[in-house]
């Protein structure tokens, strides 16, 4: 479901980790005192018309009052932990802090904008950190790339990201209104993640903020390293770090590549509606029932004289014959060498995670 890049787990991401724990926590503290859910209510009409319930603002975008949304923004911000990551945890609370800020400006402006066109007041919103995480939408289009997995159907692409944008429909549908801060998060995001009007440099944590977070509350909520797996993206520097990643995402995107046009490559149509050849494969070999027409030895020579086979180059030739001796077929080796541009560690690489 999530993305494959760097470890699993909430490694290196500690705020991803505390908005999942304090905020998951409080959601199920206030589902067993329900007498206190009415101080987490987004009342948009407590806020515009009662300028001294203000605070109403704040905590009702904070903490879900729906177990359900609950569940399904935590695996979001989950999932969205990778940003944490690439950019660092002091840019990732930026990012949050203004898209908070802009969302709650957003959703006054709908809501007065839908009183104006249908007639219909907007009195509350779904509770909780909702259009933040629905702005985290935006960077995840843009910068993480789209690697098909597999096919549904044979028409039907399914890829690393597509389990992702299910679970954020879920949470679209989960309340009628929830289509306002959707729209709120999406705006809000897009205005900083394109830094229109400089907002990136308006809206961000201070320093001396980070500095507390870091020192305070990253060793609360830090986690350790996975030892099942082998560190990526762990580089001396960030740059060296985002070319590691950056490999990563390459090499995820030219095996899926390899992959697609193996299968388009063997692959064959199904006759019929169920495609009864894929059960009976020996019917699906022995073509017409007439016996094969060769072609005379005469037209034979005149094709081999007028195109002479092309000879391989000498260096993918002793790349093939080295794959071969690995016990890779010929035109298993072939496929990858040309797949990977001729680079013996990449076509390794795609012939073992077949």
């Amino acid at each position: 479901m999530f993305t494959t890049t760097g470890s699993r787990g909430l490694y290196k991401a500690p705020l991803s980790k505390g908005l999942l724990l304090v905020l998951s926590g409080l959601t199920v503290m206030l589902a067993l005192l329900p007498q206190y859910q009415e101080l987490f209510v987004y009342d948009l009409q407590a806020v515009t018309q009662h300028h001294h319930q203000v605070w109403s603002l704040f905590f009702g975008r904070l903490v879900c009052l729906d177990v359900k949304d609950s569940f399904c923004s935590g695996l979001l911000i989950y999932n969205f932990r990778i940003f944490e990551r690439r950019f660092g945890t002091r840019k990732f609370a930026s990012f949050l802090l203004a898209t908070w800020c802009l969302s709650a400006l957003t959703d006054l402006l709908l809501a007065q904008a839908f009183h104006f066109l249908f007639d219909y007041e907007v009195e509350e919103l779904p509770a909780g950190l909702l259009a933040p995480v629905f702005s985290l939408f935006v960077p995840f289009y843009r910068l993480i790339p789209r690697v098909p997995v597999t096919q549904v159907l044979g028409q039907i692409h399914i890829t690393n990201k597509s389990l992702v944008y299910i679970v954020g429909l879920q949470l679209l549908t989960s309340s009628p209104f929830m289509w306002l801060l959707a729209l709120s998060g999406l705006i809000a995001g897009a205005l900083y993640h394109s830094n229109v009007l400089w907002m990136q440099k308006l809206l961000f944590v201070p320093a001396c903020v980070s500095f507390i977070g870091r020192y305070i509350l990253e060793p609360i909520f830090s986690s350790s390293q996975p030892s099942s797996e082998t560190p990526l993206g762990m580089g001396a520097t960030l740059e060296i770090q985002r070319q590691q990643r950056m490999d990563v995402l390459d090499q995820q995107l030219l095996l899926a590549q390899y992959n697609e046009s193996t299968r388009n490559n063997r692959s064959q149509p199904p006759s019929g509606l169920f495609g009864w050849t894929r059960l009976f494969s020996t019917l699906r070999q022995r073509g017409p029932n007439r016996p094969p027409v060769r072609p005379p030895p005469q037209a034979q020579t005149q094709r081999s004289t007028q195109s002479p086979p092309s000879d391989p180059s000498p260096v993918v030739e002793e790349q093939v014959a080295l794959l071969v001796e690995m016990g890779f077929s010929r035109s298993d080796a072939l496929e990858a060498l040309t797949a990977s541009n001729n680079d013996i560690n990449m076509a390794t690489n795609f012939l073992l995670q077949r």
